[in-house]
């Protein structure tokens, strides 16, 4: 919500609120009205001063800043009860203090029971603990909105994150390169070659029909990675430039789709030397509720300097695993010393 509404959203219920005073006053004073007696505006704005606007203020803005991120927000609900009350108690002796100084040493009341006074403070207090209420329904408005166009915003920065991961999947470098080398296995081992072409059709269809679903398990998801490893390697006399391990058993977990894909095809684009031995290192390690995924790869120091390695952005990736796994997710990536790393956690994972 933009700052602009949420001031005039406070301007409109303080205008509310001051003119519903304003009425109340004017009921309270009619009848001095018609006697003739003459008002004192001072003592009456004093009164109303202290008995609604000071306490209201501070019990209400202490509710929408601190109270409601420090406890309700974190569904603290007890001593978000607590703390309110007892802030709209002080509120409301914060208000009677100063309306005993200005009221030359007294409250209310005339005699030495001060029964008066402890209704006027009673009264304050609740006074000032409708404000507060009101106040943390309006900051739960508030925020409850801008979560709701935050999700918007995710969900669509999500779909585009899909189609982007599909497309970047198919891509027509690597679709030409691996049909070349089946190609060419295809007269040197017809058997191999298929089973190439098999797993290349594996993965197109994977593409095509999984990513489509919110979530799939984990087990499919490695079996796609596989494939695909393998069709890299083919493009290479040295399979042993790839390195990759899975510790864990991925039977009942689920997984979104294509979540890792995008890290390992950026480690085969910049592994620019074939030739090294675990050029690239992918490591995922399952336990329990919890998923540790890791890539990295070398490159040569001529290389050209990419600066956003990760395909479809790094930057887009955050925000998909922002919507999937908010909170449960920590992502971190380095890029140091000619290696390029991805270290990805994803907790509580059924």
């Amino acid at each position: 919500m933009k700052k602009i509404v949420i001031v005039f959203l406070h301007l409109g219920y303080w205008f509310m609120y001051l003119l519903l005073l304003l009425m109340i006053t004017g009921l309270l004073v009619m009848p001095q009205l018609e006697s003739g007696r003459p008002l004192h505006f001072e003592g009456i704005f004093h009164f109303f001063s202290v008995f609604a606007v000071i306490p209201g203020l501070l019990t209400f803005y202490a509710c929408y800043t601190f109270l409601f991120t420090r406890f309700l927000a974190r569904k603290k609900i007890g001593q978000m009860i607590g703390y309110g009350l007892l802030t709209a108690l002080l509120s409301a002796l914060l208000g009677s203090l100063y309306f005993y100084i200005i009221n030359h040493g007294r409250l209310i009341s005339n005699n030495n029971t001060h029964s008066e006074d402890y209704i006027f403070i009673g009264v304050m207090t609740f006074n000032a603990l409708l404000n507060g209420i009101i106040g943390l329904v309006m900051r739960g408005f508030v925020t409850s909105y801008n979560d709701i166009r935050l999700k918007e915003e995710l969900n669509k920065k999500n779909y585009e994150t899909e189609l982007a991961l599909v497309k970047s999947q198919i891509n027509p470098h690597f679709l030409f390169n691996t049909i070349n080398n089946i190609d060419v296995l295809i007269t040197k081992d017809p058997a191999l070659a298929s089973a190439y072409l098999n797993q290349l059709s594996d993965i197109m269809r994977f593409m095509l029909y999984e990513v489509k679903t919110e979530k799939i398990p984990l087990a499919k998801e490695l079996t796609y990675i596989e494939k695909y490893i393998a069709l890299q390697k083919i493009r290479s006399s040295n399979p042993g430039y790839v390195s990759y391990t899975v510790q864990g058993d991925p039977d009942d977990l689920d997984i979104a789709p294509m979540l890792f894909i995008p890290f390992i095809e950026n480690a085969f684009k910049h592994a620019n030397d074939k030739k090294t031995e675990n050029a690239i290192t992918i490591r995922i390690n399952i336990e329990k509720e919890k998923i540790i995924f890791e890539c990295e790869n070398r490159y040569g120091r001529d290389a050209e300097a990419i600066p956003d390695q990760g395909g479809i952005g790094n930057e887009l990736i955050r925000k998909r695993l922002l919507l999937l796994y908010p909170g449960t997710h920590t992502l971190n990536i380095t890029d140091k010393d000619n290696t390029y790393k991805v270290n990805l956690l994803l907790e509580n994972a059924h």
